[in-house]
């Protein structure tokens, strides 16, 4: 933090190089996708909290992946949005740590519950029987909670040598929002530890959670080709089709944006992965489980109905 005798107490934001009336296109039409996540998945969370047929596994960790989706996405995109009208971009040091800390966390423990509902699927259509037994609610808590104490020693490993640097160069963030990678390039440090932490932990948190998702799937599709039933085959998919749609969007783009070679286009090329993976996932998440899945649908109907009976009443007693 120190550099020619002056410490960095702020940082600034470049954000996205566009024209004045751009930005005010951009900050509307974030703004609307913003407030869609945060509708769809505070939506998402109540549904399933107030269903009592969506108390099942499967919904639990819907559940916490619709709160982590929540919780990350709000820690990068409010300030992004303010940024397209304000001339002053800056973000204090320990703002631009609390936003690492928090984008960093979740989207880390956002692997993890993917790869737990693989799993998830995995024994609900190879060994149904067992389900109950292996998919227990202690089992389940379990998986959630090792994914979250994955996701905080992971950024704070990160976190810990990252600031600890000198930063001397600039304080010029040639991104959106604070991400390891380019606050690495300001430092006047040897970052090779940096680098290679980020290298480690991110391969390994992402080829990991990647495998397990992939020999669950091999397996389903195993079992799948097995069944003789054409339309147990049809209900095994589309169980599993809102998983496998969301773990190819958010994988795709996790490797796109960190296991790629560092250089100017790069990191133009990882402000729109950025807005892809942080900003547009966290709203189809939400949407891809709920217009996919059956039970989900159902539970919006019941809830849409109660409103309608409710407003009707209030009408009618008012009249």
């Amino acid at each position: 933090m120190q550099g020619n005798g002056t410490r960095v107490t702020k940082f600034i934001l470049v954000g996205f190089a566009v024209r004045q009336e751009l930005q005010y296109v951009l900050f509307l039409v974030f703004l609307v996708i913003y407030m869609t996540s945060l509708v769809a998945n505070v939506g998402m969370i109540l549904l399933i909290k107030g269903d009592a047929r969506l108390h099942t596994p499967m919904y639990f960790f819907l559940q916490n992946l619709a709160f982590a989706d929540l919780c990350y996405t709000s820690a990068i995109t409010p300030k992004m949005i303010l940024n397209f009208l304000v001339l002053d971009k800056s973000i204090s040091f320990s703002g631009c740590v609390v936003q690492l800390y928090v984008y960093g966390m979740f989207a880390t423990i956002e692997c993890y519950l993917l790869a737990a509902m693989a799993i998830d699927r995995y024994v609900a259509i190879c060994n149904p029987l067992r389900y109950p037994i292996v998919m227990s609610q202690k089992v389940c808590i379990l998986l959630v909670t090792g994914s979250y104490v994955i996701g905080f020693l992971n950024v704070t490993t990160h976190a810990s040598f990252l600031f600890s640097l000198s930063f001397c160069n600039s304080n010029i963030i040639n991104h959106f929002f604070c991400d390891a990678p380019p606050i690495l390039v300001l430092s006047c440090s040897n970052t090779d530890v940096n680098v290679m932490l980020l290298i480690i932990f991110v391969g390994f948190n992402l080829s990991n959670t990647l495998l397990v998702v992939f020999f669950s799937y091999v397996y389903i599709l195993a079992a799948i080709l097995r069944m003789s039933s054409a339309s147990g085959r049809h209900k095994a998919f589309s169980t599993c089709a809102s998983h496998l749609t969301a773990v190819t969007i958010f994988y795709g783009t996790l490797f796109y944006m960190y296991l790629q070679p560092s250089s100017t286009e790069s990191q133009e090329n990882d402000k729109v992965a950025s807005v892809f993976y942080g900003i547009i996932i966290p709203m189809l998440n939400p949407l891809i489980y709920s217009l996919r899945n059956k039970e989900v649908k159902e539970a919006m109907d019941v809830i849409t109905k109660k409103i309608s009976l409710t407003v009707q009443g209030v009408v009618q007693g008012n009249i």
